[in-house]
């Protein structure tokens, strides 16, 4: 199993090397359109190889991604944390319980009563 995941890992390796070298001229980048840029004093840009473009948008999208699942499940973990918080409770009246049931017997004869 290990070698298969080394293997996807290599060909997916190689397949973005291929993406990098066949993009490698560069592109330039405009932080605003031409007709907007015209109301500012300023319009910066950036050059870079279209790779890089490609890349850092696959990147940003799988962290909008990211960001996105983990609110959605914010629901799922507060429901999973206020049943711990019940079961932890529900735990410690249950060893009560059993205390008390015991209370004033033989040591002995509690534990037998327990196991059996």
């Amino acid at each position: 199993m290990r070698y298969i995941r080394y293997a996807c890992i290599a060909v997916f390796a190689i397949a973005l090397i291929a993406i990098a070298l066949a993009n490698r001229e560069l592109v330039l980048l405009k932080v605003l359109p031409q007709e907007v840029a015209g109301y500012f004093a300023v319009n910066p840009t950036l050059q870079l190889p279209l790779f890089l473009v490609i890349f850092m948008g696959i990147i940003v999208g799988l962290l909008v991604g990211f960001v996105w699942e983990w609110f959605r499940e914010h629901a799922v973990r507060a429901e999973a944390a206020r049943k711990g918080r019940e079961v932890r409770k529900l735990e410690r009246e249950v060893k009560r319980l059993r205390g008390e049931k015991h209370q004033g017997k033989d040591e002995v004869l509690a534990l037998l009563d327990e196991t059996g």
